[in-house]
């Protein structure tokens, strides 16, 4: 039995991680900055939820002992460049620095496809470098110790994610899909199947100093993607909205507009930026397969939560436009 800390334990991907760990009696450690945010998976047993700062060395190196590995799930889409850093670079160096001043070397990692090393002054977006970035980090880390596996996943569907939900969403408003990067191509991983990624390393010693691409079984446009969450949504009777893709120059204006709305952006320029390069496996380091894993595509589980009689449902305004 090993006693884990998680770090982004009460987001999407987290909850799913903190329940497969509780089927293993494994004891938890959640340290969020509000107590409140961990509703979802305090219940679950040998879980304790810790107030305080993952930016904050000196936290990272005070509740390190006792634990036997860590996993890091914090990650964010949108920001300018000082944030992504902070949270893509910074942290993971802190937290490397941490785990080896304190001797707890065991670090699951997740990263993002189309990041790598050598993609942390050549990827597109700011989100891909500094992904890349973070990595990095990590690797000299493992040349000091540091008993690293790094996860990098598709774009991740699921219910309660903010993507094939979003879609849903907006067909639901309005009649016309206006859609930028069309074309952009994608493999969409399933969050059950990242988190069962995450809880295998941690299970498996073959895993440390590997790198895996978690992918699902099929590549989609983005448009392809729009229209199946439309259907799985029910709309107008299981056909969907019609979805007009947008030259690259309309698009990045309609994203500059959803940055200037108040809250969290439905897309920014930097996520276009993003899809300037196919987010589909490369096939250059192993795949979701290698870990054991068949993966489910998102015809199979979407329409469980998107569907018409799905209890999911929440308004665009209650999902996306909080502060």
């Amino acid at each position: 039995m090993k006693r884990v800390l998680l770090l982004g334990g009460t987001g999407f991907v987290g909850r799913q991680v903190c329940e497969r760990l509780a089927r293993l009696h494994w004891p938890m450690t959640v340290l969020t900055r509000r107590a409140a945010n961990a509703s979802a998976v305090q219940h679950l047993p040998n879980l304790t939820v810790l107030e305080g700062d993952v930016h904050d060395e000196a936290t990272l190196r005070r509740l390190l002992p006792g634990h036997d590995a860590v996993i890091n799930l914090v990650a964010i889409l949108h920001g300018d460049e000082a944030a992504f850093q902070r949270t893509h670079v910074e942290l993971p160096a802190k937290l490397a620095r941490a785990c080896l001043s304190t001797g707890v070397q065991r670090l699951v990692h997740i990263s993002a496809l189309g990041a790598g090393p050598a993609a942390a002054n050549s990827a597109p977006s700011r989100y891909l470098r500094s992904k890349s970035r973070g990595e990095a980090e990590l690797l000299a880390a493992a040349g000091q110790g540091l008993q690293l596996s790094v996860l990098r996943p598709s774009v991740i569907f699921g219910a309660d994610d903010r993507f094939l939900n979003l879609f849903a969403a907006l067909q639901r408003i309005f009649p016309v899909m206006p859609l930028a990067g069309a074309q952009a191509r994608f493999q969409p991983v399933w969050v059950g199947d990242v988190a069962q990624a995450v809880v295998h390393c941690l299970q498996d010693a073959r895993t440390i100093g590997q790198t895996y691409e978690l992918c699902g079984p099929s590549v989609y446009t983005l448009k392809e993607l729009v229209q199946l969450a439309g259907r799985a949504a029910g709309i107008r009777r299981g056909h969907g909205r019609p979805v007009i893709g947008l030259p690259l120059a309309l698009g990045r204006l309609q994203a500059r507009l959803m940055e200037l709305a108040p809250g969290q952006p439905l897309m920014s320029r930097d996520n276009l930026d993003s899809m300037l390069v196919d987010n589909v496996a490369s096939g250059r380091v192993p795949g979701i397969a290698a870990l054991g894993i068949t993966p489910t595509g998102p015809a199979a589980v979407a329409p469980s939560y998107l569907g018409p009689t799905s209890d999911r449902h929440i308004t665009l305004r209650e999902r996306y436009s909080r502060r």
